[in-house]
């Protein structure tokens, strides 16, 4: 156990008996009542929580799981799931010490691969890589394929909380893929969403009749459980190019942005502002430098043309962004090599309308040859914290909005600074109508045993080792929450709502009154993730 970890309280003595009848469920060994167990299972990226799970319990299949949740229910316990742990917004934080933690990462199957119907069933802890080097080999591939965590995060968890990137620009986000989803219900029933076949398991149509699949989009898992997901597939591009574009304002980096992304002509399309530039090139090691070549010049289709990007990589260094300078990444795709060059050129035309500068393209190259990458950004490149907070924007407001956050960041500059809090920025295209702000924090501040289960270790033993640093934690606190205020009077969107974002009150008279009555219909004795979504 992490020795700056605190004590646990002792699970609740009903515990015992529950988890003598979990253990019939699933075996004694998937569940767990070891503290190290509780406590990262009882904290995200972000924060620990005000409890502690008394149980971590970790089923193989649907029936397992309707079982636990059946169980957990008649003793009294709330189910919480977790997917990959990636949340930095309380998602699947217990609420009370009578909690079993649902550990999804034993139901990691692709289940099923339907090429004739074009649809892929996996289980809910599914990796997004899994799920992408399992359809690659035969030639498949769904239109959103996951976020920069898709190394751990996996899709149920992402299709609760909602993500954003790989596909994005083209396709919007996973829940824009998804057929049908089988989830299990606080009572231990099984719900089914779309058209599914004679068989009623065959899902191969999300809408049929109202669309009820969306109704759990995002859900953070308060009204169900998911167990099974169906996604649509698509063939594998066959074409990719890339380019990288450097501007010396924000207000041209935002035009280009924007007019990329109402163009449609990126599958993913992602900007830095020159702090967060700094702050990944400083951070990048040698070692997955190399990494990252070796899997350029395999992405290439021939050795010589792979050496030959290689090259320019390597000669390109880390100084092929001016100082200063905003940065934004272009990935083109398609069938054909002349429609991803007329998308490509489109691009250059917007980035040079918008006085940008063409620069050496090894970002997204590397991106897309490494695209779930070790997950070392969660830490910062001298042992910092590090954790984002987001919104998505309209396009016509991008910079408006932009501009009024960094206005929030300039009023605590002195703060900020004195306590050692830097601040950064990625922004991201979603498909062709919004934009997706995500200001990062980093601080001097210990890790939590989150850090240490995710990190690579031999990178982790590199950085320095901060002490717990409550003040700046403080101010990093104080900095969200006047952004979560600014994004409110905006009547903005958020991914991941979990228990940090407004979503229950944002809402108006009727939607309140419809999400508490799905709320109590599916789960009356709230027991599936009490408090997520404002609930």
């Amino acid at each position: 156990m992490n020795m700056l970890s605190p004590t646990l309280p002792t699970p609740p003595t009903g515990s015992d008996a529950l988890a003598v009848r979990l253990a019939g469920i699933v075996g004694a060994g998937n569940v767990r009542r070891d503290d190290p167990a509780r406590e990262l299972f009882s904290q995200d990226v972000y924060t620990r929580g005000s409890e502690s799970a008394a149980l971590v319990v970790a089923p193989a299949d649907t029936s397992q799981l309707a079982a636990i949740i059946v169980a957990a229910r008649e003793a009294g316990f709330d189910c919480v799931p977790r997917g990959g742990g990636m949340s930095y917004t309380k998602g699947y934080l217990p609420q009370s010490p009578n909690s079993v933690s649902l550990d999804l990462g034993r139901m990691d199957k692709v289940l099923a691969v339907r090429a004739d119907d074009m649809v892929v069933t996996v289980q809910a802890g599914c990796t997004w890589k899994t799920l992408y080097e399992t359809l690659a080999p035969l030639g498949l591939r769904t239109p959103f394929w996951g976020p920069l965590s898709g190394l751990i995060s996996t899709i149920g968890g992402g299709l609760s909380q909602g993500n954003a990137f790989f596909g994005a620009g083209h396709h919007g986000t996973g829940g824009e893929s998804v057929v049908a989803y089988t989830m299990v219900l606080a009572d231990g029933q099984i719900l089914r969403t779309g058209a599914r076949g004679a068989d009623g398991d065959s899902p191969f149509y999300r809408f049929y009749g109202p669309d009820v699949a969306g109704l759990f989009n995002g859900d953070c898992g308060a009204f169900a459980i998911k167990a099974e997901i169906t996604l649509r597939l698509m063939p594998l591009p066959k074409h990719e190019a890339y380019a990288s574009f450097s501007f010396k304002t924000d207000t041209d980096m935002f035009a280009a942005l924007t007019g990329m992304t109402r163009a449609g002509i990126a599958s993913e399309l992602c900007g830095f502002d020159p702090r967060l530039t700094r702050i990944r090139l400083k951070r990048a090691s040698l070692s997955a430098d190399l990494g990252a070549l070796k899997n350029v010049v395999g992405k290439q289709g021939s050795l010589l043309k792979g050496m030959k990007e290689a090259a320019k990589i390597a000669l390109a260094g880390r100084s092929f962004i001016d100082d200063g300078d905003f940065a934004l990444h272009v990935v083109c795709e398609g069938r054909s090599a002349a429609g991803v060059a007329d998308d490509l050129a489109e691009a250059r035309r917007i980035a040079a309308a918008c006085h940008g500068t063409e620069v050496e393209n090894t970002i997204p190259k590397v991106m897309r040859a490494q695209p779930f990458m070790a997950l070392n950004s969660m830490v910062g490149p001298n042992g910092e914290r590090w954790v984002p907070i987001h919104c998505l924007v309209p396009l016509s407001r991008a910079h408006a909005i932009f501009q009024a956050i960094e206005a929030e960041f300039d009023a605590m500059r002195p703060e900020l600074d004195a306590h050692g809090v830097e601040n950064a920025f990625l922004f991201s295209g979603m498909s062709t109508n919004a934009i997706l702000i995500e200001p990062t924090f980093y601080w001097p501040d210990a890790m939590l045993p989150v850090h240490h289960a995710y990190v690579e270790q031999g990178h982790m033993t590199k950085l320095p080792v901060n002490p717990p640093n409550a003040a700046a934690a403080a101010v990093v606190e104080q900095a969200r929450q006047r952004l979560l205020a600014l994004f409110a009077r905006n009547g903005l969107g958020h991914f991941q709502i979990g228990r940090t974002y407004p979503y229950y009150d944002s809402r108006d008279a009727a939607s309140r009154i419809l999400l508490a009555q799905v709320k109590h219909t599916l789960d009356p004795d709230r027991r599936l993730n009490p408090g997520v979504l404002g609930l």
